[in-house]
């Protein structure tokens, strides 16, 4: 038969041994838990990346897809892809016509001005507009406007529900010029209206449109110029059409940084 200073010791050894266990259980719960939260953790910083990479809300290139887009955030850019080619220099030349009518006639465009205004109401995409030109100078629009910038995508087209021909009208309500391309330019052509777009982006876009049946066409709300016919000096018509246009949108909302 145990002593009772024997069973003291049994009972002690008990209690240090669960004791040990219970603490033991306790260091592998916050191991569990610190390993929870680092999985969250890496969760979270993923998602930041994921996000960051996709150009955040406005998904497609975003902002710093590449520096010569020139890609602000004024609006949506989602499902556009950036124009990341560098412009040639030589399309950054003295202007040769600083007047905008001469440059225009010059260079064999049609200038319109003060053409009717369509409306300016924000509609979803749900409800049909048409717009009485081609370019569209003004009408009824998506509630965003389409990002500053040069893009590669096509936006005229009424076929994506977020970057669209109603996202682009929007754009020129608020003063932006807007520097459309026929996509069958040779390369070269395209090169120069980017190097243009490149010398002097703020508030501007470029962007390729095969809707319309001119080279190359710039529109401000109410205004534009068609030229048929690509030509040097149609890269004097955009820089003199753009410097009469550009702010002039009825709902000048987002500043444009002009230096």
């Amino acid at each position: 038969m145990a002593s009772r200073k024997e069973e003291k010791e049994r009972l002690r050894a008990q209690r240090l041994a669960a004791e040990r266990a219970a603490q033991s259980g306790g260091r592998m719960r916050l191991m569990a838990g610190y390993v929870v939260a680092g999985v969250l953790t890496l969760a979270v910083i993923a998602g930041l990346v994921a996000v960051i990479a996709s150009g955040g809300s406005g998904g497609g290139g975003g902002p710093d897809a590449c520096s010569n887009a020139h890609i602000q955030n004024t609006g949506s850019f989602k499902g556009l892809e950036p124009d990341c080619r560098e412009g040639t220099t030589e399309s950054a030349a003295p202007t040769q016509f600083g007047d905008l009518t001469v440059s225009a006639r010059k260079a064999g465009c049609e200038l319109r001005e003060n053409l009717p205004d369509e409306g300016n109401t924000h509609v979803p995409n749900s409800t049909a507009v048409h717009y009485g030109t081609v370019p569209p100078t003004s009408g009824n629009h998506n509630p965003i406007p389409i990002s500053d910038g040069a893009y590669k995508t096509p936006v005229t087209s009424d076929t994506s529900k977020e970057t669209n021909i109603r996202n682009e009208v929007h754009a020129m309500e608020h003063g932006r010029i807007e520097i459309h391309y026929k996509p069958s330019l040779p390369e070269d052509q395209q090169l120069a209206l980017k190097g243009v777009f490149d010398a002097d982006p703020d508030g501007v876009l470029l962007f390729p449109d095969p809707d319309m049946p001119y080279d190359v066409a710039v529109t401000a709300w109410t205004n534009e110029v068609v030229c048929p016919n690509y030509n040097p000096v149609v890269l004097d018509v955009i820089r003199n059409f753009r410097d009469k246009y550009r702010g002039n949108g009825p709902e000048q909302q987002i500043p444009i940084n002009l230096g």
